[in-house]
């Protein structure tokens, strides 16, 4: 195994990704999404939708909210 050739591909990786700093802030999303609540199927799913978004858009956040409505818009059985 040459492991310069598997340090090169990690690195070109990591800078690709946005660097060092955005891989700190995809492990800290991850970890949240880890840690917080909901099912492992829900988990699984932001988890795989962090790893797609290089550098934890959400500001560290961890999981996305789910969008609320405006007040008075609620709705109601016909």
């Amino acid at each position: 195994m040459d492991l310069k050739k598997l340090f090169n591909k990690a690195k070109k990786t990591v800078d690709d990704r946005g660097g060092a700093d955005s891989l700190k802030a995809d492990a800290t999303e991850l970890k949240d999404i880890a840690t917080g609540r909901g099912s492992l199927g829900d988990k699984a799913k932001d988890a795989a939708a962090a790893v797609k978004d290089p550098g934890a858009p959400g500001g560290g956040e961890g999981r996305a909210a789910k969008p609320q409505r405006p007040e008075g818009d609620e709705q109601r059985p016909r």
